[in-house]
Parts: structure tokens; C-alpha cells; sequence
């Protein structure tokens, strides 16, 4: 067993230390489908996204957002903060849905925010090792953020690590996948438009994102899988944890510079635009 992973010697102690690892990206599918096995966001997402035109939109949003919020200035904070709110204005429940929901939910932003925090974990660990157990606390209250900027109250994140395992194995034990989500999700995890390399990449991250899901999710979403499926995400995770501890930091971190780039070359091109009298 490895021991506790450690960053330039020092020991990782907060948010910001595992957040900017590229290597989480990787962790993004999985993050999603827990979502959309809440009903309340899965519907949401069925019918307000456009996962099949845009099939990387939901991603993007997600990672610009969390970069900005964990490595962000105040501006650009607010600038994310309120291009989400616009975003989830329009998305709630009609007259014809079968599942009520609505994107303020507090109740359902703490799930948005407890996958991210999970998936993020997760991967984390099983590349770099286990998190000390001394700042594994600091890095999970740290995680309070993202979903406090989301509306939820901060009060409504679990207390300790012990009370998040109590609320995250009873949500799991409560998901449910229909077939309005599941299709939604295969649409995600077989795109049919997008840049050449998606769809390159999509049966390595079909495999990773059915590999880290609960297996009683993976099963309630169709995911095929079998002890050969195992095998090989178990030798990629191993491939994985061999060769990203040993990256330069530039190449950890190409992700999180890439996004925060575009958010501010963004920002500074609105800046420019004049306002509509």
C-alpha cells in the first residue's frame, strides 16, 4: 500500500492543492451520471440541456466554473456565479413534467456539489494515493465552496467527512434512473457530434466512467460491464497513477490554465462590447 500521497513535499492540506489536477477531468462522467440518477436533476438536464448538439457543454461549464471558483479573483467569481444563475433560471419543472425540479434547489445542489467533491476524491486518490487523514477534513470542508456558490447553503454541507459518508450512502441508496435518463446519459457517453477526437477518446472514458461508478448505478444505467471490463480499467488506472505523479506541473495543470484563460479572454471581450441601450 502506497502511503499518503504528498505534493512538493508538503502534505495536501487544502482545496486547491488537488483541484487543479488535470487528471480529474477524468472523473467528470462519473460526477455526471451520479447527477442525472437524481431525478430532480436528470430531468432538469433532459429537458432544459442540449447534450446531443453540444455534447461537451455541460463539462465545460463544470470545469470553468470550479477552476474560477477555487483559483478564480473575485470578479471572475462573480462573473461565473452569475452566468450559472442564468443558466439555471429557466430550468425547472413544467406543467407536463413527470418529475419536479428546479435548478435553486438547494437540496439538489448539494448533490451537484457531493459528486463533484466525491468524483474529485476518488480519482484523486486512486492516482496520487490517499490524502493524509490529517487534511483530508480541510480538503473536504474547503469542498463547502463550490456548492455555497451555487445558492446552497453553507449549513446544508454535512458536517465531517463521517456525517458526508452518512448523506452520500443514503442519496446513492435513493437514486433512480428511468428511461428519460438513460437516455440521456447514452447520449452523453456516445456522441455523435462534436470534434473528431470525442469520439476518439469516448470508449476509454465510457470504460473509466462505468468502472468508478457504484456498481448499483452502473447496472440501474445499462452499463455493460464484466470481469474483462475490470481488468482493463484496472490496468488503466494503473498506467494512470504510474505516469501522472511523474508529469512537470505545467502538464498537471494545462487544464485548469487553459480554462482560466478562456474565462478571462471572455471577460475582457464582453468588457469591450458596448451595452445595449
Amino acid at each position: 500500500m502506497r502511503a499518503p500521497w504528498t505534493l512538493h513535499g508538503s502534505d495536501v492540506r487544502r482545496i486547491s492543492d488537488m483541484a487543479g489536477e488535470a487528471v480529474l477531468l477524468a472523473g467528470g462522467g462519473r460526477a455526471i451520471l451520479l447527477q442525472l440518477a437524481n431525478p430532480g436533476v436528470g430531468h432538469g438536464v433532459a429537458e432544459h440541456s442540449d447534450f446531443v448538439e453540444r455534447p461537451l457543454s455541460r463539462l465545460h461549464g463544470t470545469m470553468t466554473y470550479l477552476y474560477a471558483i477555487v483559483f478564480g479573483t473575485p470578479a471572475e467569481v462573480a462573473h461565473v456565479r452569475r452566468v450559472v444563475g442564468r443558466a439555471h433560471r429557466p430550468v425547472h419543472d413544467g406543467r407536463t413534467s413527470s418529475v419536479r425540479y428546479d435548478a435553486f434547489d438547494p437540496e439538489l445542489q448539494l448533490w451537484v456539489a457531493a459528486t463533484l467533491y466525491d468524483s474529485a476524491v476518488q480519482l484523486f486518490e486512486r492516482v496520487h494515493g490517499a490524502i493524509d487523514p490529517a487534511h483530508a477534513e480541510a480538503v473536504y470542508q474547503d469542498y463547502a465552496l463550490v456548492g455555497a456558490s451555487l445558492q446552497m447553503p453553507r449549513e446544508l454541507w454535512p458536517a465531517d467527512l463521517a456525517s458526508f459518508r452518512r448523506y452520500w450512502d443514503d442519496a446513492v441508496a435513493g437514486l433512480v434512473v428511468d428511461d428519460v435518463t438513460r437516455r440521456v446519459a447514452h447520449e452523453l457517453l456516445h456522441p455523435t457530434t462534436g470534434p473528431w477526437w470525442l469520439r476518439l477518446v469516448m470508449p476509454l472514458a465510457r470504460l473509466v466512467t462505468a468502472g468508478s461508478l457504484p456498481s448499483s448505478v452502473r447496472d440501474d444505467f445499462g452499463l455493460p460491464w464484466s470481469p474483462s471490463s475490470h481488468r482493463r480499467y484496472d490496468s488503466v488506472m494503473r498506467v494512470t497513477a504510474a505516469v501522472v505523479p511523474r508529469l512537470p506541473p505545467r502538464l498537471r495543470h494545462v487544464l485548469r490554465d487553459t480554462y482560466l484563460r478562456r474565462l478571462r479572454d471572455a471577460m475582457a471581450a464582453e468588457a469591450r462590447t458596448p451595452a445595449r441601450g
